[in-house]
């Protein structure tokens, strides 16, 4: 039985990352990268498929936990009848190889400790060939993978697990180090796991003093941003919206998908968090990985991509991994990659708009590819889409998708007045002016006095409340404050917002899920801008304290069950977190047209 979701926490390089639990089992491991195949996948499974377990041999009185200030190196500290330790878990910022170390350090008295080491690849379908290098040194080798244990302790085989006993007494440290290479390539050569945790402490904490962001908010902004970073495929880029696959939106359900990949419309939220936190060589790698992944043929522009811009993502099953909890199918790749999103194209002129306004720079090829992707997205808005949320029930016309087209010529003429740049302005204007017009026709209900989901029909949608956020209607429309209300009595559940009525909506999937936490950050903002600032404030601290105990977050949250569900940790909730608090600092929306000018030096990340 794996862990409850939120008590994992993330340890990573900026290329993959391992989910640790409050246990000390490290269940969900990817090498070299984020999607690899290369896995641990006991969280989807059972230990058989993967694990890592370091713990006291006798039951804990008391499990804490934490990140060191300003880093990703978590301590988990046990306290028993005997003694306390602390296990230092961290992946050193890679240069070659990657490595999961992990320090055994005695606090007080004798700690008698339990080591369990079961390695297998490929989601934990395949055994490897394991021998002994040195006295304390393990090669695991599987085809082209390769693994090896350095361990401070003896270490055994044991039903096809490595294990030991040990004690650690007070002052004591013990380290232990897992390095992956490819299987071809000689050892990776031993390192002093010491120096390495003084690197990669110094490595984030300077990081950290890059930013700007102050005020009574900082903390939790700051954890969500070096989430964010973590997240981030420090070789291209790219940031993935989650490290893990098939973690459910439905406890026991099928509503199970792969989230290791990057999405388009990811680009302004994660373009404006970090240039609104002081972050601009992260923010302009992603405005370079964005241009690289659409380059190309404006028809086929995809919705998500691979880390490296790859778009072959092709969706299979992995039949022997019983689930999270249950939940099936496990899903490797993602079929939506296949599908017509029309916010996307609106996503990335965003985005290169705001890259433009926090003077990252502009590219004459940016420019010219974008021209293509309005030239193109001009013969297409009127065609029904899959939508932001990927359904799987057929195309429709939703509304939010038109809304998103109306933004891409938006700010399309917004760049070309504000930079002096040459564009076909006057047919733009026309467009925006007729998707505009559209929408308020046909997504717009009279009797519930709502803008609706789709055209034509009845139903509620989250995505509605971005309306005044992307500058569509102003706050004090009265159709924007219908939608808000409407959303209030059949959205709002027990004080969190449903992205839909999946029990209404045909989106081709079994009705159930979790709250969707952007969803609810959205209805921060919309508060915000509306004037209704305490009530926003009130529900940012109530998302904010959804956070499990080292602050992170996950895709949704389970109001029957009281638990986190989804992908962990989700780069979109985080995303939302640190543009709502930006909002609420402001009162104004960073996506807003015209929003996001560099502010003065002194304030130019935003101060939260």
């Amino acid at each position: 039985m794996p862990s409850r979701i939120e008590d994992y926490a993330l340890v990573g390089d900026c290329e993959t990352a391992a989910l640790i639990g409050r246990d000390g089992s490290v269940d969900w491991l990817c090498w070299p990268r984020f999607d690899s195949d290369a896995c641990f996948a006991a969280l989807l499974g059972s230990r058989d498929n993967g694990r890592w377990l370091l713990r006291p041999m006798q039951d804990a009185a008391r499990v804490s936990r934490r990140y060191r200030p300003g880093t990703l190196i978590l301590e988990t500290r046990f306290e028993t009848e005997e003694g306390a330790a602390t296990i230092i878990d961290f992946m050193p910022v890679r240069r070659d190889h990657s490595h999961l170390v992990r320090i055994v350090r005695g606090e007080r008295g004798r700690v008698a400790m339990r080591f369990e080491l079961v390695l297998r690849f490929d989601y934990g379908s395949i055994v490897p060939w394991v021998t002994r290098l040195e006295a304390r040194t393990l090669r695991a080798i599987a085809g082209p993978d390769m693994v090896l244990l350095r361990s401070a302790v003896d270490v055994r085989g044991e039903d096809f697990m490595t294990v030991a006993e040990f004690t650690v007494g007070s002052g004591e440290t013990l380290p232990f180090t897992l390095t992956y290479a490819p299987s071809h390539l000689p050892p990776p050569a031993a390192f002093d796991a010491a120096s390495a945790l003084e690197h990669t402490e110094t490595f984030w904490t300077e990081w950290c003093r890059k930013g700007r962001v102050t005020g009574p908010l900082s903390e939790t902004v700051n954890r969500s941003l070096i989430t964010l970073k973590a997240l981030t495929y420090a070789s291209t880029g790219g940031t993935v919206a989650a490290a893990t696959t098939s973690l459910p939106e439905h406890l026991g359900g099928e509503r199970n998908w792969d989230y290791r990949f990057c999405w388009l419309r990811d680009a302004t939220l994660t373009l404006l968090a970090f240039m609104n936190a002081g972050y601009y060589e992260e923010a302009e790698a992603w405005r370079e990985w964005l241009l690289r992944a659409v380059a190309g043929s404006p028809d086929q522009v995809q919705a998500m991509y691979g880390i490296g811009g790859e778009r072959r993502l092709m969706e299979w099953i992995v039949p022997w991994l019983p689930g999270y909890e249950g939940a099936k199918p496990v899903r490797i790749g993602n079929e939506a990659h296949t599908q017509l999103q029309l916010d996307v194209y609106g996503e990335v002129v965003d985005a290169l708009h705001h890259a433009r306004i926090g003077r990252l720079g502009a590219t004459r090829s940016g420019w010219e590819l974008q021209q293509a992707l309005l030239a193109h997205l001009e013969t297409i808005w009127r065609e029904p889409d899959q939508s932001i949320w990927e359904v799987r029930s057929g195309r429709q016309p939703f509304t939010y998708s038109k809304i998103m087209a109306w933004v891409a010529f938006d700010r399309a003429v917004k760049s070309a007045e504000c930079f002096q740049l040459e564009g076909p302005i006057d047919r733009w204007r026309a467009l925006r002016a007729q998707i505009h017009e559209d929408v308020c026709r046909n997504g717009f209900d009279r009797d519930i006095g709502s803008f609706v989901q789709s055209y034509g029909t009845r139903n509620l949608d989250a995505t509605l409340l971005l309306i005044p956020a992307l500058g569509f209607l102003p706050a004090e429309d009265p159709r924007v404050r219908g939608t808000i209300a409407a959303i209030e009595r059949t959205l709002l559940v027990d004080g969190l917002v449903l992205r839909y009525d999946t029990g209404k909506t045909e989106d081709g999937l079994p009705p159930g899920e979790g709250a969707f936490l952007a969803c609810s950050f959205w209805l921060v903002d919309a508060y915000a801008l509306t004037g209704r600032v305490e009530e926003a404030r009130r529900m940012f601290e109530r998302l904010v304290g959804l956070a499990n105990d080292v602050g992170l977050l996950s895709e949704e949250y389970d109001l029957r069950e009281q638990r986190l569900v989804g992908n962990f940790p989700q780069a979109f909730s985080h995303l939302a977190l640190v543009n709502s608090a930006l909002c609420l600092s402001r009162r104004q929306s960073p996506r807003a047209p015209g929003a996001g000018e560099p502010a003065p030096a002194g304030d130019r990340a935003g101060r939260s």
